[in-house]
């Protein structure tokens, strides 16, 4: 795999927990979703420094937390919740938890390929976004409370699956 095409797969995979920082320091999804550009923007900028022998997530999560200091600081008429210091200690702890949400994501993911059809489907429709549990349960001719018991015992066995997936060392 070449180095820019390793980049574009880091930086792809990084969306979601780099996404998740943000929105634990801005709040707000659409600021978060502004910070997030002007994060790819930093980390494109910087693809020529990136080195591949060490974890690409920490690395972002750097400019990440560069960006959200830029971003607060632009932001006058929108009090500072977080100093710096806190801005910080949650980077740190973003970078930290990365290889253990990283296991557990790729556990999830094995662990819906191993649900049946109709489970899957319907754990995707579910969240979607603006799905309704009544507009659910409504086409799919149920009562919302057979639908949320059926949605309650899906998750509990992938809660279990991930679990054991997780015991074996299977993505340590």
């Amino acid at each position: 795999m070449s180095a820019s095409a390793k980049f574009i797969a880091e930086i792809t995979a990084a969306q979601r927990p780099l996404h998740a920082f943000l929105s634990s320091v801005v709040w707000n999804i659409a600021d978060a979703d502004e910070v997030l550009q002007d994060t790819n923007l930093a980390l494109w900028r910087k693809v020529d420094e990136y080195d591949l022998s060490r974890p690409f997530l920490p690395w972002a999560i750097g400019f990440a937390q560069m960006q959200v200091k830029s971003w607060l600081k632009r932001r006058e008429r929108v009090p500072l919740v977080f100093d710096d210091a806190i801005i910080d200690r949650l980077a740190t702890q973003a970078a930290a938890d990365s290889p253990r949400l990283d296991a557990i994501r790729r556990a999830l993911a094995d662990c819906v390929e191993k649900l049946s059809p109709e489970q899957r489907e319907l754990i995707v429709i579910r969240y979607e976004p603006e799905a309704r549990v009544g507009e659910i349960a409504e086409n799919r001719s149920v009562t919302p409370k057979a639908l949320s018991e059926t949605l309650r015992r899906i998750r509990a066995k992938l809660l279990a699956c991930i679990d054991k997936t997780l015991a074996d060392g299977a993505y340590a």
